[in-house]
């Protein structure tokens, strides 16, 4: 789950871009990067490790000329932390290609094998983004024309379209040309188009979520749709064309439940209001299956169940209190790339108030449980507050199956859920009990923001994955490269080959 973002104006666009990505940090912490094309058509590029404020600096900021960019924060699913596989990612042929990617494409091995064969193209990295844009600079190059006109672009968004698989959000920038954004024929990532005027003319953006398009003061026109392609020349104007034969909108579940931020709209549903009406229909389960139970205070834990919480006190009628306080300043620990750096996140991320824990009965609420590394530790932490018990719950259904289109979820080993039933997981956690939101329910609530998502990527929940090209051994393969003890040796070597470097 990575944050992107491209804007055309009439002015500089590096700070709207710095500003956006700074809305979408918690999209991504690992690394940022922002390109832009000057007036003389060359790309300025910053990137590197590192959250938005600490990468770009005012002499990078100042040396980032130019009236379009495109820019991206980074959470690795695939590869390392490598600065090398921080994006933007660019190709100087043809015409100079820049690339930004959110999601995860599910037959990038094969994607480089047929660049080699096909194109003599090399990949220098393990991510599957650099691999995109290479199919991508194939098809253009193919159209072999000095200037390419909308119909080309799209020709070349369908060939892309047709090679790879799995889910993409892209936005992409072409040098003495335009920016192309385009979307999977599932719509399984988000992607938002939004306008300005400016001096009479029209200005163009494109973001992860419409709270970026706020921040920077872009109006929402409208989702991108699945399989569709926009195509915005540097001189404002605008070209659209669903670029797939077969297009079905079945967005991503986990944005409405954890990522995305409830001041965002995705896919015509508002992330707060669905919440809430995730909390509703828990409150409400709570209710007729907990009778016997006494619950003294509902508490979240902060901050995406925060609203959930807040409506499932209001189902129950107990009072709502903040337990928790948040340390601002530490990313969101489900999405750090390693089990070492979870656990030693969470306790430098929240602190008790004894008061609203001490003696009493306690409901913890949270978004999901995911490898139960911090519901674990949230419950010692209650316990430690002199809760006298704990009961949990949880606005996900269990999360039993990997997930293969840009979230960090890649074995099925490393979920807690994983072989084991509700009351083997309450055991783990240590609560005295534990229960989960309906699938059905969890649909409902964001269908009823807008009833025309008849499906979503539910794969987390279901093991069903729509794209239709998952295989058990394509699941033992990204549980080999992905699982934590893979990313610890990545990282290492990562930091042997920068200190070698150095040196």
């Amino acid at each position: 789950m990575c944050g992107i973002v491209g804007i055309v104006s009439q002015s500089p666009v590096n700070q709207s871009i710095y500003d956006a990505l700074m809305v979408l940090q918690h999209r991504g912490q690992d690394a940022t990067g922002i390109v832009t094309v000057d007036d003389e058509n060359c790309f300025r590029l910053r990137k590197a490790n590192g959250l938005v404020s600490d990468v770009f600096q005012q002499v990078h900021m100042q040396r980032l000329q130019g009236n379009a960019g495109i820019g991206h924060v980074r959470y690795p699913t695939a590869g390392s932390s490598n600065v090398s596989e921080a994006q933007p990612f660019y190709v100087n042929s043809p015409y100079g290609l820049a690339l930004v990617h959110n999601g995860n494409l599910t037959n990038s091995d094969q994607l480089k094998d047929k660049l080699y064969k096909l194109a003599r193209r090399h990949v220098n990295t393990n991510s599957d983004s650099e691999a995109l844009l290479n199919i991508l600079a194939h098809h253009i190059d193919h159209i072999d024309k000095e200037t390419l006109a909308p119909q080309d672009i799209f020709s070349s968004i369908r060939a892309t379209n047709k090679d790879i698989r799995g889910a993409y959000a892209c936005v992409a920038m072409i040098i003495g040309h335009g920016l192309v954004a385009f979307r999977d024929p599932n719509g399984i990532r988000p992607l938002v188009l939004g306008q300005r005027e400016e001096n009479g003319k029209i200005d163009y953006m494109f973001a992860s979520e419409t709270v970026a398009l706020d921040t920077v003061g872009y109006e929402f026109v409208r989702d991108v749709k699945p399989g569709e392609a926009i195509y915005v020349t540097f001189d404002g104007q605008l070209f659209s064309e669903i670029c797939a034969d077969e297009t079905k909108l079945t967005p991503c579940i986990f944005e409405y439940v954890y990522f995305a931020r409830p001041d965002s709209t995705i896919d015509g549903v508002s992330v707060y209001a669905a919440r809430v009406h995730m909390g509703e229909r828990l409150g409400q389960k709570i209710a007729r299956e907990w009778k016997n139970i006494d619950i003294d205070v509902v508490i979240p834990v902060p901050e995406t169940s925060n609203d959930i919480a807040l409506r499932i006190s209001n189902v129950l009628g107990k009072p709502y209190r903040q337990g928790f306080v948040k340390n601002r300043y530490v990313g969101r620990t489900f999405i750090m790339p390693g089990q070492t750096q979870r656990v030693s996140a969470v306790r430098r991320k929240l602190n008790t108030i004894s008061a609203e824990f001490k003696g009493k009965n306690v409901l913890l609420v949270d978004d999901s449980i995911v490898r139960g590394t911090t519901s674990e530790q949230i419950v010692d932490m209650a316990r430690s507050a002199g809760a006298n018990k704990i009961y949990f719950a949880s606005a996900a259904p269990e999360i039993r199956y990997p997930n293969v289109y840009g979230i960090d979820m890649p074995t099925k080993n490393e979920l807690i859920a994983y072989g084991r039933n509700v009351d083997e997981i309450a055991k783990l956690i240590g609560v005295d009990g534990l229960i989960f939101q309906d699938l059905e329910a969890l649909q409902i609530s964001i269908q009823q923001e807008n009833p025309n998502i008849r499906e979503f990527d539910a794969s987390v929940f279901t093991g069903k994955y729509i794209t239709g090209d998952i295989t058990p051994e394509y699941l033992d393969k990204i549980a080999e490269k992905r699982n934590d003890k893979a990313k610890t040796k990545r990282e290492k070597d990562a930091t042997n080959l920068e200190i070698h470097n150095e040196r």
